[in-house]
């Protein structure tokens, strides 16, 4: 990492998408001034910079409800568009006399607020850009959708699809150099994956991908901006949990982590530029809360000469005492305006108001460790969260989260209650990030209830679904040599009702119904790599799975959903035998290395008892001596993972009992005799024990 940076802190503003105003400042002796600021309004879902082509970006553009408004950049408000959308406008992108804005499924674009084109997309838009005119032959939007898929449209028609490994939330044009035909997309993704990938005529090429190995929060915004003053633009990027990262392309065009920096908070924004003071570039970020935060290329310390020490620079120096004084007067008034509010609310005339605060929370599928992440943000500090849910789930260690957790005894019985959990949090945190793991099979509601250290205490909640196919996420295509497992549904249904009982089950469906007359969803299972095919239309529905216990779910809960409704189904299904030893093949390695891992923590404390007593451990086998070597990365991974022996044989037995279920056999009475199988697993035994049964 060649490149050093320096963080400053510039100013704290309003933030736009809660109180729609735009703040808008520029600089004056290292210190921000406004330029203007508008009145409050609607909140702003998008900003975006825009003016003829071929001239400087210098008009502003925000888009609030289903309104586009311009401002010069002097504050003069030039344009009031309204799109007439029955739901707000979510992506946004202007170019020249062209304005291209998305709401969750719609597409428009405009030319001199004149209607042109309209398309329909077959999941949520995340974001849009348009490629210039270029050697495709014309404006070239390109539509970034939940479904892991990329949109490329001409008017409106769909010219082909662009598959990425995540669900893209951000696009960016790749314009390495001045004058390059503009053709080339970055995206980034939800669960924090960043590529290129070129547009052609007729169909993508994909570039290069970098992975999330780190386990990064999901990528929320990218820049292009040359800050090593080299002629090629670097690739800037804003993720979720406040990392900012500078990419570099080596020799072969491969890009390489050349710096990176953590913020406290989400990075909603960044941009390449020179800010602060002239000749020093820098990188520009705002955050979830307001910030707006540099990282300069100006040092901030003056260089020592030889037999000094390193001093600041006066400019920094009176900055400190400024804010110092500032700081003194803010807790002044803090505690005049606490004092003010003690002695009003004594008075018999007082009515206390709830301070309002505004929660930003990700419920996402880590595809990784077959968890969820809930990730819960606010713009003032977070005091404790009270976490509870009416399914059995297991909290995951997560390296980030400094709050200290505390259980609660509950009482699953009469009350539902699987969980309670509080979380207290240190001082100043605004970002809480959790991890859970969930069983398939089971399905209810987790509850986060929020309490910020606001005077009077107040606390929302916030409840996301647990479904009952909850670790399985959406792909592409299905591979067919699979021994596959068929359940049939067919009925008086609608597509509309077919698709509502589908979205009850599975995640990353899209909850409008698809255009057409018969939709194909597939999905892999992140925890088995187990595969399921969904094909439904009006009377009929089709599911296709190598693991029977994904059949027998679905069975269950899309009969429970139909009786609900008063609708009779007619239920056949066609069992694979094949198909339960290729899933108990899927999980035999998984299930041999955490037996392993658990034989390996049981011999931790003999292991080191004999060590203290013997002084040494030349006397042990390798095996053993590597153990104590290894012994605090045993015990962390075992830790990370509490209850995956367990999971395991869940899933196993859920195995054979449901393979038994549809020969209208109960093997329930057999179950311990399986569990002695599995103390002493061996595969082979494991096999035959399931034949022989």
């Amino acid at each position: 990492m060649e490149i050093n940076l320096n963080r400053v802190d510039y100013l704290q503003v309003a933030v736009a998408d809660q109180d729609g105003v735009i703040t808008c400042f520029g600089m004056k002796k290292g210190e921000p001034v406004p330029v203007f600021k508008s009145l409050p309004g609607p909140k702003i879902s998008r900003l975006e910079l825009g003016g003829a082509l071929g001239t400087p970006k210098e008009k502003i553009f925000v888009a609030a409800g289903s309104e586009v408004r311009g401002f010069t950049k002097k504050g003069k408000q030039f344009l009031t568009f309204e799109a007439n959308l029955a739901e707000s406008i979510k992506a946004m992108y202007v170019s020249g006399a062209d304005l291209f804005v998305c709401a969750s499924y719609i597409y428009n674009h405009y030319c001199d607020c004149k209607d042109q084109d309209y398309y329909l997309s077959g999941d949520k838009i995340c974001d849009i850009v348009c490629l210039p005119m270029t050697k495709l032959g014309q404006t070239t939007p390109v539509l970034a959708c939940q479904d892991r898929v990329l949109r490329v449209l001409q008017g409106s028609e769909l010219v082909y699809d662009i598959e990425v490994p995540g669900p893209p939330a951000v696009l960016e044009i790749n314009n390495a150099k001045e004058g390059e035909i503009e053709d080339e997309l970055l995206y980034g993704t939800t669960d924090g994956k960043l590529g290129l990938v070129q547009v052609t005529d007729t169909s993508p090429v994909y570039k290069w991908e970098v992975t999330n190995q780190k386990k990064r929060g999901g990528i929320l915004c990218i820049d292009r901006f040359d800050i090593t003053g080299d002629g090629v633009k670097e690739i800037l990027v804003g993720r979720d949990d406040g990392t900012v990262e500078i990419y570099s392309l080596d020799s072969t065009n491969e890009p390489v982590i050349r710096f990176e920096h953590v913020l406290s908070e989400s990075v909603t924004s960044i941009q390449g530029g020179c800010v602060g003071k002239d000749a020093f570039d820098e990188v520009l970020t705002a955050t979830y809360t307001g910030w707006v935060t540099g990282l300069t290329s100006e040092p901030q310390q003056k260089e020592a000469g030889p037999g000094e020490e390193m001093k600041m620079s006066p400019e920094t120096q009176n900055k400190i005492v400024a804010l110092r004084t500032e700081l003194e007067q803010l807790q002044v008034k803090v505690l005049q305006e606490r004092e003010k509010y003690q002695q009003s609310a004594q008075s018999s005339t007082a009515i206390s108001s709830v301070p309002v605060f505004s929660v930003n929370d990700k419920f996402t599928l880590c595809r990784d460790d077959a968890s969820y992440s809930l990730t819960l943000e606010v713009q003032t500090a977070i005091d404790n969260v009270l976490l509870q849910s009416d399914v059995p789930i297991d909290l995951l260690d997560v390296d980030k989260n400094s709050a200290v957790v505390s259980f609660s005894g509950c009482d699953s019985e009469p009350n539902g209650n699987f969980l309670l959990a509080t979380y207290r949090c240190q001082a100043n945190t605004t970002r809480l990030e959790l991890k859970v793991r969930s069983i398939e099979g089971q399905y209810g509601i987790l509850q986060a209830y929020i309490t910020p250290r606001l005077q009077p205490k107040t606390c929302q909640v916030r409840q996301h679904q647990i479904k009952p196919l909850s670790l399985h996420q959406r792909t592409h295509a299905s591979e067919e040599h699979r021994p596959m497992n068929t359940l049939t549904l067919t009925g008086q249904f609608s597509f509309a009702e077919i698709h509502s009982w589908v979205v009850f089950c599975l995640p990353e469906v899209p909850e409008k119904t698809p255009a057409g007359d018969d939709v194909t969803f597939y999905f892999q299972n992140t925890f088995l790599d187990t595969q399921l095919q969904c094909t439904y239309s009006k009377g009929e529905g089709i599911f296709k799975s190598d693991n029977i216990s994904t059949i027998s779910i679905l069975k269950d809960v899309l009969s429970k959903e139909a009786t609900k409704r008063k609708i009779n189904l007619n239920i056949s299904y066609d069992v694979n035998e094949e198909s339960v030893n290729h899933t108990l093949k899927l999980i035999h390695p998984k299930l041999e290395y955490q037996l392993i891992l658990a034989k390996k923590v049981q011999l931790i404390d003999a292991l080191k008892e004999l060590q203290v007593h013997e002084g040494n451990v030349d006397f042990l086998i390798p095996e053993y001596r590597s153990i104590l070597e290894e012994a605090d990365h045993l015990l962390e991974e075992y830790k990370k993972q509490p209850a995956h022996l367990e999971r395991l044989y869940g899933m196993i037995t859920d195995l054979f009992i449901d393979k038994f279920k549809f020969k209208g056999t109960n093997v329930k009475t057999k179950v311990p005799l399986l569990l002695e199988v599995l103390d002493n697993y061996d595969s082979d035994s494991l096999i035959a024990f399931f034949d022989s049964a």
